[in-house]
């Protein structure tokens, strides 16, 4: 059994003490000499690394490397100890790794009567221009902002945006600074309207708004499984107690019409059929379980017509929609077209053995219920895991463990889903987090899409980033398209992006602005949603002490964003993005709303916290004498 390390405990001074006490000042200064020593024998060691960086980055980079010199070992009874003097217990001292260490030795030798002279020229950065240095990469990568938000606000950009300058328009004036242009979905030619209407919107609000372009990346996800039956549920809005309090609507046209607006579904009918229904009319049919159902026709347009009902109807190709006609006699049904496929789907109980193949997509199946399959979108990373290694699927939802491995298909036992089974879709993410996968950071479409990011973006996300020579490939790549000026965002979604992260920041300094992505979302589920807390905090600490801005990503106000409904949880959660750079908001209906709630957020916050420092504004909530408000 392993035992937990006890805490280093505080010194606990005696009431008769003195203010300091010179032996513990003589042997603090031992300490942090030989910190000090540590510190520039690894910016000895990582010399070549510091060298191959840009101008512009070398001491942010020597900064970095007596960062994690610094916190190679644990100097929790050291902190406890300066605490103790009243000095820095060097806490936060991210930005300004060895000025921090070298001021706290100064005092001490004026404490105890040594000599001591400055050692600025040492030191790459100092308490005032370490922050400085991140604000100006800041600036450099994200654009400037206003001085009452000093975080960033990025939006990632819904398909409309391609054709519809007003949804953007409106992005920037509630206050969008940069845009996200996913390259997972739509096409080039969708991703230059969209960078052309943000170029606009931006000039009419008299500021600057960056295009980020995110690359797709090696994203391993489940392949296609057969189409399930054709139907089409319709179902009302009940309350809690299950009636029905809103009815669904479905629009009735011919073969003519164009796309549904305003109802839940669409069909289309014979149209000699559909001209003789009028408004007040009743359309009658059995559903596919055998209910009968009628459906009272509420609106009528040059498409065809509306017709509401208020029990749950499933409608097949194979319903007969009939309806009386003058003397009560009963007009020849018609059928329904129109009804696409459901999207296939695997129910997954724990136990079950789930066949993850290397077959490609289209040869994918269900299997059968006893021995369900399903394809992986990678068939390379099949030969690369080992029995025993977990398996995550559907950002989490459902988990197992490979059981047999061979280089045709994984057994994976599935030992974490829900109660009754999870539904497992295409296309849906997984991940190994236990595996060591060799993976390229850029796959062939990746680098069909650098030719668009190089004509019109400002950032190019780099996702699922694990290596440095990742990041070397991307700027080589970017540098023989003549896209040298784009800015680099390492996406950290992946154990291994997370453990090399050191490495990865000296890389991406080499670029001619860099920054760090939580991926909150894959990062997770690689690491564990019970360690996500700590990883987190832990890149915002590396990357401030490379002077690297850091967007905060992944479901920020998405309740908000896609039901109009923040949760209380998410409002804490957005306010912790005062400690990164940049917060990112996903698409939804009611993006705008949650623009402006974040940006509320931020401005509130600012007054509160920098980074990992609290900041003691004065509070106006109570009053400042404790009996005023007893008289009162």
């Amino acid at each position: 059994m392993v035992k937990t390390p006890k805490r280093p405990r505080s010194p606990q001074p005696s009431p008769t003490a003195p203010l300091w006490d010179p032996a513990t000042c003589h042997a603090l200064i031992h300490q942090l000499w030989a910190l000090r020593s540590a510190m520039l024998a690894s910016e000895q060691r990582f010399a070549a690394a510091i060298q191959r960086v840009g101008p512009h980055q070398r001491e942010s980079a020597r900064n970095l490397v007596h960062f994690l010199a610094m916190r190679a070992t644990d100097l929790r009874a050291l902190q406890g100890h300066l605490a103790w003097l009243g000095l820095s217990s060097l806490g936060r001292s991210e930005s300004h790794v060895l000025a921090s260490v070298d001021k706290v030795l100064g005092l001490l030798h004026q404490l105890t009567g040594q000599p001591w002279h400055d050692r600025s020229p040492e030191e790459p950065v100092g308490s005032v221009s370490g922050p400085i240095l991140l604000q100006r990469h800041t600036e450099r990568l994200l654009g400037p902002v206003s001085r009452e938000r000093q975080v960033r606000i990025m939006v990632t950009l819904a398909s409309e945006a391609a054709t519809d300058p007003g949804l953007v328009r409106r992005l920037v004036e509630a206050g969008m600074d940069v845009a996200r242009i996913n390259c997972a979905h739509d096409d080039a030619k969708a991703w230059k309207a969209m960078a052309k209407h943000v170029r606009r919107a931006a000039k009419a609000a008299q500021r600057e708004v960056k295009v980020l372009m995110d690359l797709g990346g090696p994203k391993i996800r489940t392949g296609a499984l057969a189409a399930g039956p054709r139907v089409l549920k319709l179902k009302p809005v009940r309350d809690e107690l299950g009636y029905p309090l809103q009815p669904w609507r479905l629009h009735i046209v011919h073969a003519e019409a164009g796309a549904a607006l305003g109802t839940d579904a669409q069909v289309v009918v014979d149209a000699d059929w559909l001209g003789r229904l009028r408004v007040g009319g009743q359309i009658h049919l059995t559903d596919a379980r055998g209910k009968k159902r009628r459906l009272l026709v509420v609106e009528t347009d040059a498409d065809g017509l509306v017709a509401e009902g208020m029990d749950t109807c499933y409608l097949t190709p194979d319903t007969p929609l009939s309806f009386k006609g003058p003397h009560g006699r009963r007009v020849h049904a018609a059928y329904p077209e129109g009804i696409q496929p459901s999207p296939g789907a695997l129910r997954l109980h724990r136990g079950d053995l789930l066949q993850l193949t290397a077959d490609e997509p289209e040869d994918s199946g269900h299997g059968d219920a006893a021995h369900p399959r399903i394809a992986c979108t990678l068939p390379q990373v099949i030969r690369q895991v080992r029995v025993g290694e977990r398996v995550w699927m559907d950002d989490g939802r459902i988990g197992g463990v490979v059981r047999r491995a061979s280089a045709q298909a994984l057994s994976v036992e599935i030992t974490q889903a829900r109660e009754g089974g999870e539904k497992l879709m295409a296309d849906k993410g997984i991940n190994f987090p236990d595996s060591e996968l060799d993976l390229p950071a850029l796959t062939d479409k990746d680098l069909d899409d650098l030719r668009t990011v190089a004509q019109v973006a400002d950032l190019v996300g780099l996702s699922f980033v694990q290596q440095p020579d990742d990041v070397h490939h991307l700027l080589k790549a970017l540098k023989a398209l003549d896209g040298e000026r784009v800015g680099v965002v390492l996406k950290i979604e992946t154990l291994q992006g997370f453990e090399n992260l050191p490495e990865l920041l000296l890389a991406a300094m080499a670029a001619p602005s860099a920054g760090v992505m939580i991926a909150r979302g894959d990062l997770a589920v690689e690491c564990g949603y019970e360690r996500l807390a700590e990883v987190q905090e832990e890149i915002l600490w590396c990357s401030e002490a490379a002077h690297m801005p850091v967007i905060w990503a992944t479901q920020v106000l998405e309740t908000l964003a896609k039901t109009g409904v923040p949760s209380r949880a998410e409002i804490s959660d957005a306010s912790m993005g005062v400690r990164a750079e940049c917060v990112m908001l996903n698409k939804g209906p009611y993006i705008a709303d949650a623009i402006h709630m974040l940006d509320d957020i931020l401005r509130r916050m600012a007054g509160h916290q920098t980074k990992k420092t609290p900041l003691l504004r004065a509070l106006r909530a109570w009053a400042a004498d404790p009996e005023a408000g007893a008289k009162a």
